[in-house]
C-alpha cells in the first residue's frame, strides 16, 4: 500500500534523532519534502522510532543455504567453499527464484531495503547457456520485484579457476569464456532489462544493473582490461579484494603486485568501485584505496564465520575509504549485527571502544550501502528514495537506549515495519506473500531433494 505521507515520532537524518517528522512521498517513491516539529495529521501513517533505508551491498542469495550446515565443519574459507560450490550446482532459474525470493523475504523484515546481489551462477551446470541466456538474472530480479526489496544486480564476471588454473566443472557454469562474451552478455542484459523485452514481474522498485570482477584471481588482468574500457563509466562496479592471504600470495607471483596495486595500474580505484572483504591490506593498498574514495564492504559475520580476519575499516576511513556493510553469505541476515560487528572488530583489534561512533555505523548502513549499489545519495532527505525502517524502541533489547545508540543494541528481531518506495513491503515479521521462514523451508527442501538426485552414488 502506497501512503502519501508518513509521520515519525522520531527519525534518524544524519544519524540525529530528531522528534516529529513528516516524510512526504513523490509519486516516483522518493522524498518530496520534509518537516520537523510538526503533529501527526489525519491521512498521515503514523510510525514510532525511523531509520533510513538500509543498503545490503554485497549478498550471495545462494549461500543462505549452507547456514547451519556447514559451522561445525572446521577447516577454513577453501574447505567451505567447497560446499558451496554443491548448493550452486544444484540451481536452476525455478528453483532459484524460489530461494531468493525467500531471502529477499528474510532480508526485508530484518531492515535492509536495498540489496546488492553479487551473482555469478549464469549458465546451466555443465557451462551451456539456457534457451534464454538471461533465465537466472532473470529469475533473481524477478525474485526482489515480487519480494518488493530494491535490488542492484551485479553481473559477475567469472573466467578462471586461480592463477593458470582453468575454471573446475563446479565453476564452468560461472563462465563466459572470455571478457568479450561477458561483456556481449551483460550488453544484451542491459539492453533487454531497458527495453521490457523481457517481463519481469511484480509490483517492487526497478532493478539497477551494476557489474563484478569476481576477484583478481578469477578475471586475467587483460580481461579485466578489456572489461574496464567497456563498461559505462556510470555503472556501479564491485569486486572481492584480498578476502585471503592465499589471494594475495598469488597475485603477487603472477603481477609483482599486490590485488590493490594491479587494480590501481589498471585504473579500476574510482570512486564507482566497491571493494568488498578488503581484510588482508598493506599499507600502501590503504592509501591507494582511500585517495582513490572507493567503498570498501566489509562483512563482519561472514567474515568471522569463515576465520577470514579482522579488516583495517577504521584506517580506510580515515584514509578517505567510503565505508558500507553487506551479508555476505547470509549465515547471519540482520544490519544491526553488521554494524556491531565492524565496532566490535576495531575494539577487538586495537583494544579501544567507540572506533565508529553510531552515526557512523548509521552513515555505513544507509548511505553508504545505497551509493555502493549505485542508488542514489541515500538517508533522509529531499530527493533520496522513500525507504524506511520502522523500529520497536521499547522492546527487551532497545528499551532504555537513545535513539542514537540503536544501532549498538537494536537486532533484526526489533524491526517493526518496512517502507519501500513509501510502500509498506513488511510488517511484524511478514511480507506479503507470507512468513519467509515457511519460504525458506520449502525452498531448502526442494534444494536438499535436487542435490540429493544429482550427487553420485556409491555403488551397491
Amino acid at each position: 500500500m502506497t501512503r502519501g505521507t508518513f509521520w515519525c515520532a522520531t527519525a534518524l537524518i544524519d544519524g540525529v534523532p530528531v522528534d516529529a517528522v513528516r516524510v512526504h512521498a513523490s509519486p516516483d517513491g522518493t522524498i518530496a519534502r520534509l518537516e520537523r516539529g510538526v503533529p501527526a495529521s489525519a491521512g498521515d501513517t503514523v510510525l514510532g522510532t525511523v531509520f533510513p533505508g538500509m543498503g545490503d551491498a554485497h549478498s550471495h542469495a545462494f549461500h543462505r543455504a549452507l547456514r547451519g550446515r556447514t559451522q561445525a565443519d572446521g577447516g577454513d574459507f577453501w574447505r567451505w567453499r567447497e560446499s558451496m560450490y554443491a548448493a550452486a550446482s544444484a540451481l536452476d532459474p525455478d528453483l532459484y527464484y524460489e530461494l531468493a525470493s525467500a531471502v529477499f523475504g528474510e532480508m526485508l523484515i530484518s531492515g535492509w531495503t536495498a540489496v546488492g546481489e553479487f551473482h555469478y551462477v549464469h549458465h546451466r551446470p555443465d557451462g551451456r547457456p539456457y534457451p534464454d541466456p538471461h533465465a537466472m538474472e532473470l529469475a533473481v530480479a524477478a525474485a526482489a520485484r515480487d519480494t518488493g526489496i530494491r535490488l542492484t544486480l551485479l553481473d559477475t564476471c567469472y573466467l578462471r579457476g586461480g592463477t593458470n588454473r582453468p575454471l573446475s566443472d563446479l565453476q564452468l557454469r560461472f563462465g563466459d569464456d572470455s571478457a568479450d562474451a561477458w561483456l556481449r552478455r551483460w550488453d544484451s542484459l542491459r539492453d533487454s532489462l531497458d527495453a521490457g523485452s523481457h517481463t519481469v514481474a511484480g509490483p517492487g522498485p526497478a532493478v539497477t544493473l551494476g557489474a563484478a570482477l569476481h576477484s583478481v584471481r578469477a578475471v586475467p588482468r587483460a580481461a579485466m582490461a578489456t572489461i574496464l574500457a567497456g563498461l559505462p563509466a556510470t555503472v556501479p562496479l564491485h569486486i572481492h579484494l584480498s578476502e585471503q592471504p592465499q589471494e594475495n600470495a598469488e597475485c603477487l607471483a603472477e603481477h609483482g603486485l599486490t590485488p590493490t596495486g594491479l587494480l590501481h595500474e589498471l585504473g579500476a580505484l574510482t570512486p564507482r568501485l566497491s571493494v568488498v572483504h578488503a581484510t588482508h591490506l598493506t599499507d600502501a593498498d590503504v592509501k591507494l584505496l582511500g585517495d582513490a574514495g572507493v567503498t570498501a564492504v566489509f562483512c563482519p559475520t561472514t567474515e568471522a564465520d569463515l576465520g577470514d580476519g579482522i579488516g583495517p575499516a577504521r584506517r580506510l576511513a580515515d584514509a578517505g575509504a567510503r565505508l558500507a556493510l553487506g551479508s555476505d553469505q547470509n549465515a547471519v541476515v540482520d544490519p544491526f549485527l553488521e554494524a556491531r560487528g565492524l565496532e566490535a572488530g576495531e575494539r577487538l583489534a586495537s583494544g579501544r571502544r567507540g572506533r565508529f561512533s553510531p552515526p557512523d555505523l548509521t552513515e555505513a548502513l544507509t548511505r553508504g550501502g545505497y551509493a555502493s549499489l549505485g542508488l542514489g545519495t541515500g538517508g533522509l532527505q529531499v530527493g533520496a528514495w522513500l525507504d524506511l525502517v520502522e523500529l520497536d524502541a521499547a522492546s527487551v533489547r532497545t528499551v532504555g537506549a537513545s535513539a542514537n545508540q540503536l544501532p549498538l543494541v537494536a537486532t533484526a528481531s526489533d524491526v517493526r515495519r518496512v517502507i519501500v518506495g513509501g510502500r509498506i513491503v513488511a510488517s511484524d515479521g511478514l511480507t506479503p506473500a507470507g512468513d519467509p521462514a515457511l519460504l525458506l523451508g520449502a525452498a531448502l527442501r526442494r534444494l536438499d531433494e535436487t542435490i540429493a538426485d544429482i550427487t553420485p552414488k556409491e555403488p551397491a
